[in-house]
């Protein structure tokens, strides 16, 4: 796999790539400026699919979801093609203050690295192979998803590869500051949203009645308890919690949102059990709870030496780059768990995300550029 990442290197001419990082940075800054809370994406699909056709891409097209569609015919399209997506979503609010901050390499931004530089990527590969002049030997489709943040539970990515898996024979997804990283195995999750009822009443009038409010302390307190194995590797985060009327109301309603992940399947289903236990243990008369399912993202894998990853890594070394095996969470869950070949890669390096301070690095995405190319060509041809 390195000779042949390496014969088409030395193929290819790299001296325009400069300006086209540069042209790939502003781009995701365009990107980040455009609202794009998680269920509402509709802006910025609207002006990722603007570029898709400014790009001359075949059949574009946005659906009801708001995912982003751009085809670039292959040379034999009668080969399984390669799809290649990001998703366009962030954490943020609609109302969130956007500003953009330089700091010598550092871009400073709320969702620029995850994932707007990922979208940036996407639409770089895009000219980068019309400027190298490169007909791909299968179909190339390009897809901007949509709902792969927080409780969007891969909602673009579902209903994306569901419309196009019979033409898919591979899966290359890009997380914007995943640079030098491979995600070749994709962790089970599963999120619920267990709320308690209560007869509540006056904090003084009516001391001893059941709080809801005490009882999701309760239940919280009691699955903090839970041991976790620690293979496969299986976590579980008590995201949120909520309820109550005032500081003087016995609470009769209460909630909390959890997240558990696992390694695989089986481990996940046994952590939710112990939580489905303990909800069953500390239901009475007056205290109940719900357990609703607000998010269930399938696990799935493929082998370290697998050709696509082998190709991952064959083209991040041949930037001068050695790349790192990872598991994680990505809309790569979603082929994976369909036993279809995918992976999770970058554009550049960053840190923060989720939080407004998050930032890139500049002098990554050359490199990150390159990678991206060769790999996209590579696939295309195995």
């Amino acid at each position: 796999m390195k000779q042949v990442v390496n014969e088409w290197d030395k193929q290819l001419t790299w001296g325009w790539l400069a300006e086209h990082s540069q042209w790939v940075l502003n781009m995701s800054i365009a990107i980040q400026q455009i609202p794009a809370p998680t269920f509402a994406e509709k802006e910025r699909a609207e002006y990722v699919l603007s570029q898709f056709r400014a790009l001359y891409l075949d059949d574009a097209f946005m659906d009801e979801g708001f995912n982003v569609y751009g085809l670039i015919r292959g040379k034999e399209p009668h080969r399984p093609a390669v799809m290649i997506s990001a998703h366009t979503d962030t954490v943020f609010a609609p109302d969130t203050h956007l500003q953009i901050k330089r700091d010598g390499d550092w871009v400073y931004g709320p969702g620029l690295g995850d994932n707007s530089i990922g979208v940036a990527g996407l639409l770089g590969l895009i000219a980068g192979l019309r400027h190298l002049n490169i007909q791909p030997r299968c179909d190339i489709w390009l897809v901007a998803d949509t709902r792969e943040e927080g409780l969007g539970d891969l909602g673009g990515m579902k209903m994306a590869f569901n419309r196009l898996r019979d033409r898919i024979g591979m899966v290359i997804n890009l997380e914007g500051m995943a640079f030098g990283h491979v995600y070749h195995s994709g962790i089970a999750v599963r999120r619920l949203h267990i709320t308690a009822q209560a007869e509540g009443g006056h904090s003084w009038l009516n001391f001893g009645r059941s709080s809801a409010i005490h009882g999701i302390v309760e239940l919280g307190h009691a699955i903090l308890q839970l041991t976790l194995p620690d293979s496969p590797r299986t976590t579980y985060n008590i995201g949120m919690i909520e309820g109550g009327q005032s500081i003087n109301t016995i609470a009769t309603e209460a909630g909390l949102w959890l997240d558990m992940r696992s390694e695989n399947s089986p481990s996940l289903a046994l952590i939710e059990n112990d939580v489905q236990q303990i909800i069953s243990q500390l239901q009475r008369p007056n205290l109940s709870y719900t357990a609703e399912v607000v998010g269930d993202r399938p696990a799935g894998s493929i082998a370290p030496d697998h050709p696509l990853v082998q190709m991952a890594l064959a083209a991040l070394e041949q930037v001068g780059v050695r790349g790192t095996l990872e598991t994680g969470s990505t809309d790569a869950n979603v082929p994976l768990s369909l036993g279809y070949p995918a992976i999770t890669v970058g554009i550049t390096r960053g840190g923060n995300a989720h939080r407004l301070d998050e930032y890139i690095e500049t002098k990554p995405i050359a490199n990150g550029m390159r990678q991206l190319i060769l790999l996209t060509i590579i696939a295309t041809e195995s």
